[in-house]
């Protein structure tokens, strides 16, 4: 890789592999000396993943297509001219944004241990990891895999199972699991009385799903109380015994007392902590980060100043915007067109202005509660149940990643 202009893009998933794309059809071959260049995409899984199908996915392989779960990244890339892209399977460790360089940890079975790349431009794209293992790749496709499969060994006699967090991904886990174990209340009825499983989510603030208004929230507890889910709003979870409990591979099912803020304690046989997540960014020196350790990006053009040129951020690991998998794609086209403007730059050409960012602040989020139900708005307007099925419900967006892994969303330049 010494010979080459390393474009190294640190994270594969949706950031990553867009922004991979998106600079392959359209910055690199209009580059002088475009040959020169190499994207160099580091990833710790070898597959890349939809993750907002986790909270059903979880439940069985069933649930979705396997190959369409899970896709492999490398053969992704075989449709671009040799040595314009390279797959590292590993790692950032450390990255020196003086020397411009990043230390690569190797997945296990490579012959080095460790790898230091240089580059020429970099893009920080490596996400953010849940509390729970169940919830999207904290480490590689085989450790998630790993994780649901303990999960769902334990499930046929779990009685009690409680989820922290009141979020999307707290209450869609909550809505599958009560479909899945409790079914569902009769049409006349507006909860399930003595469901087979007590499933409770608890969440520290006056209602679940904060993004959205409370009257959608209001529809979301609605529902979910028809699949046998309990609601304690106001509530932190204090203290949990084991202290890991939920967190690790070795305590997933591990039978967990909770106490909570008010005094309660809950017994649960199954704890599920689904409350934030931690941006994956502790390779990173702290003068780049944000007090919440996301990368301090500017939000208009994505670039990294403070770490010096032709360095970006995008995704959860960045302060861009809102971490949602919706402000990623819009922010793609920009990114990359702000990349092709200084690589043109840097090899001495000329380059037009930069593309501006705008975040849409706008009330959006889509929430699926169990197989048939769900709340949401788009863009200020209340989408109503049937079409937040319609649109997310049916396959948590599986219908949409084909296009994005396979470069098919990035084919015109926007």
């Amino acid at each position: 890789m010494a010979d080459n202009k390393n474009i190294v893009i640190l994270g594969g998933s949706y950031g990553g592999v867009s922004t991979a794309h998106y600079l392959l059809k359209h910055a690199v071959p209009q580059l002088p000396d475009g040959d020169s260049y190499q994207v160099v995409l580091v990833s710790a899984s070898t597959q890349v993943i939809c993750r907002p199908a986790c909270p059903r996915a979880l439940i069985s392989d069933d649930m979705f297509p396997q190959d369409k779960l899970f896709v492999d990244i490398p053969p992704l890339f075989e449709q671009y001219p040799a040595g314009r892209f390279r797959f590292v399977h590993g790692s950032a460790v450390k990255l020196d944004h003086a020397d411009r360089t990043v230390s690569v940890q190797l997945a296990d079975g490579q012959k080095e241990t460790t790898a230091t790349i240089a580059f020429h431009a970099l893009v920080v794209a490596t996400g953010a990891s849940t509390s729970s293992p169940l919830m999207g790749l904290n480490g590689d496709e085989n450790s998630l895999r790993a994780a649901w499969s303990a999960f769902r060994q334990a499930l046929p006699t779990a009685k009690s199972i409680v989820i922290a967090g009141g979020g999307p991904t707290g209450i869609e886990t909550a809505g599958e699991l009560g479909e899945y174990l409790n079914g569902h209340a009769g049409w006349l009825r507006c909860k399930l009385d003595n469901p087979k499983v007590a499933i409770t989510v608890v969440t520290s603030g006056a209602q679940v799903l904060p993004v959205l208004r409370t009257s959608i929230a209001s529809t979301a507890e609605d529902y979910l109380a028809r699949v046998g889910v309990k609601v304690i709003k106001n509530t932190k979870v204090a203290t949990v015994t084991p202290p890991e409990a939920g967190t690790t591979q070795a305590t997933l099912t591990t039978k967990t007392s909770l106490t909570l803020s008010d005094g309660r304690t809950l017994e649960a046989d199954i704890y599920i902590p689904a409350m934030g997540a931690k941006p994956n960014t502790g390779f990173i020196d702290g003068s780049l980060l944000a007090a919440d350790g996301r990368v301090q990006t500017n939000a208009s053009t994505l670039r990294v100043e403070a770490a010096g040129p032709r360095i970006y951020a995008i995704g959860d690991a960045a302060t861009f915007a809102r971490p949602s998998v919706h402000s990623i794609i819009n922010a793609i086209p920009v990114l990359g067109a702000n990349i092709k403007r200084d690589l043109l730059l840097a090899a001495g050409a000329t380059a037009g202005e930069d593309r501006v960012f705008t975040e849409d602040v706008r009330e959006t989020q889509l929430v699926p509660i169990g197989r048939s139900k769900g709340v949401g708005a788009v863009m200020g307007y209340r989408v109503p149940s049937l079409l937040v099925w319609g649109i997310k419900g049916r396959d948590y967006w599986l219908w949409t990643t084909g296009g994005l892994w396979s470069g098919k969303q990035w084919a015109k330049e926007s």
